[in-house]
């Protein structure tokens, strides 16, 4: 059966049916603390009485649930949580629970009965006239995948969009070019104007916003230039901070609009494909503004989201894929989810223009013969080859618990060189080294990083190695 998106309840009504079948007298029980609230772009927004009934719901029906809308509607389904002890409406409805509020509302003295409260307009599909031309409408949150590499991301950014959650202001949303910043942000902007339809969003990138500043200094109109960003602005988004750097003059204004939309609770959201300590020639007190809130980090995907992302952007696009394709796609294209898509289209009107299906042995061909050959032969295993040979190890040593510093240093610059040169996500190496966490991959390629700066040592070993892997 097709719902149309524009009915979430229905969506929602047939998914809760669904769930209510695995286990009715426990669904009633535990239902009886939870509310619907709305359902999104993929975003379900739930009312709980309390974190026990969070809990419960989340571990032992909310997968079966989520499925469901999966199934219905075919969004990666996310889920905000509010707590309410007083919920209106619960899915379900316990024997002791009594209606109490109808009555309290009569014993009113010597006052007339309120007005009824003007029907909610049901939501519309029509472009809003206000949302800024510049977004991309696929943009949104139903059609963004999520996975370890982009979870605290993606959850920061509904939050800062009104969909539920503890809201970071500001939001400094950081990764490489390719992973989904500015899907985000577009994403923030579609969900902000569909629940606020008067919202007053500005969504710019850095270099715009300096073509703005230069332009009013040029015409003498200042005034207007700030009343736009400072008091005509609910929500501000700017891509690409890093392109002030250097820019004292625009750093200033823009220092200044911070602090006046901040000291104002409005929401900003800023994208940089450097954390804000890496930040060259951007003021210390701009660097300290960006890191009040939430800095959040996008990595590249590792293999099953990107498989994930592959099977979207085919459903997006109406291309039909089969899993094995779907497979080496994800495996062949590491460095950024763009680079995967466009690799996909690119297939897509090749077997267009030929005639051929998007098949294993078409796939192979075409992106064998648009590949440089010797990117596909690197590997981690060649990597940490040539690490122990630089090193005078084993290769047993590197994916050993052996702490010892020689060999974890070691280690460590072998991690720093499959994030460079492969762009593997970090779980990906944390799994080729002994199956290490992700986080003591990001600490040791953050600690490389930080000592090829500051340590002549160091940034010898790398180049003796990075000279080494480029010769082979």
């Amino acid at each position: 059966m097709t719902i149309p998106k524009h009915e979430p309840r229905a969506i929602f009504d047939q998914a809760i049916e669904h769930t209510r079948t695995l286990s009715p007298a426990t669904f009633d029980q535990w239902f009886g603390g939870v509310q619907f609230d709305d359902l999104t772009d993929g975003v379900l927004t739930l009312r709980v009485q309390n974190e026990f009934v969070l809990e419960w719901v989340r571990d032992n029906f909310l997968p079966a649930l989520t499925d469901k809308i999966r199934e219905l509607t075919g969004w990666s389904v996310q889920v905000a949580w509010t707590i309410d002890q007083n919920l209106e409406s619960p899915i379900a409805r316990r024997v002791e629970l009594t209606p109490v509020r109808p009555r309290a509302l009569v014993v009113r003295p010597t006052s007339a009965a309120p007005p009824a409260p003007p029907p909610r307009p049901e939501p519309s599909l029509r472009r809003i006239p206000s949302l800024p031309d510049d977004l991309n409408p696929k943009h949104t949150f139903a059609s963004f995948v999520v996975g370890p590499s982009n979870q605290l991301a993606h959850a920061a950014a509904i939050a800062a969009a009104g969909g539920g959650g503890r809201r970071y202001n500001p939001l400094f949303i950081c990764g490489g070019t390719g992973l989904g910043k500015t899907h985000l942000m577009h994403a923030i902007a579609h969900r902000v104007y569909e629940g606020r339809p008067d919202a007053r969003i500005i969504y710019v990138s850095a270099e715009k916003f300096t073509n703005d500043f230069i332009t009013a200094i040029q015409h003498h109109r200042m005034d207007d230039f700030r009343a736009r960003y400072r008091s005509n602005c609910d929500v501000l988004l700017v891509d690409d901070i890093q392109f002030l750097a250097g820019r004292e003059q625009t750093q200033e204004e823009f220092f200044h609009t911070f602090n006046a939309l901040h000291t104002l609770d409005r929401q900003i959201v800023v994208t940089s494909d450097k954390y804000p300590q890496n930040l060259e020639r951007m003021e210390e007190r701009l660097v300290s503004r960006f890191s009040w809130g939430l800095v959040a980090d996008i990595q590249v995907p590792e293999l099953e989201t990107r498989v994930a992302i592959v099977r979207n952007k085919a459903a997006l696009e109406g291309i039909a894929l089969t899993d094995d394709v779907a497979l080496y796609l994800a495996q062949m294209v590491r460095s950024n989810v763009r680079e995967l898509e466009g690799t996909l289209i690119r297939l897509a009107a090749k077997s267009s223009l030929t005639g051929r299906p998007v098949d294993l042995p078409f796939a192979r061909a075409e992106i064998t013969a648009t590949s440089p050959p010797r990117a596909q032969m690197m590997s981690v295993e060649d990597i940490q080859r040539a690490v122990c040979h630089h090193f005078h190890l084993r290769s047993i040593d590197l994916t050993s618990k052996d702490r010892h510093k020689s060999v974890a240093f070691a280690r460590h610059v072998a991690m720093y060189l499959c994030k460079q040169r492969l762009k593997c996500s970090f779980p990906e190496i944390g799994r080729a080294f002994g199956n290490r966490d992700h986080t003591t991959v990001m600490s040791a390629v953050r600690k490389i990083e930080a000592q090829r700066d500051s340590d002549p040592q160091v940034r010898a070993h790398l180049e003796a190695l990075e000279k080494k892997l480029a010769d082979e």
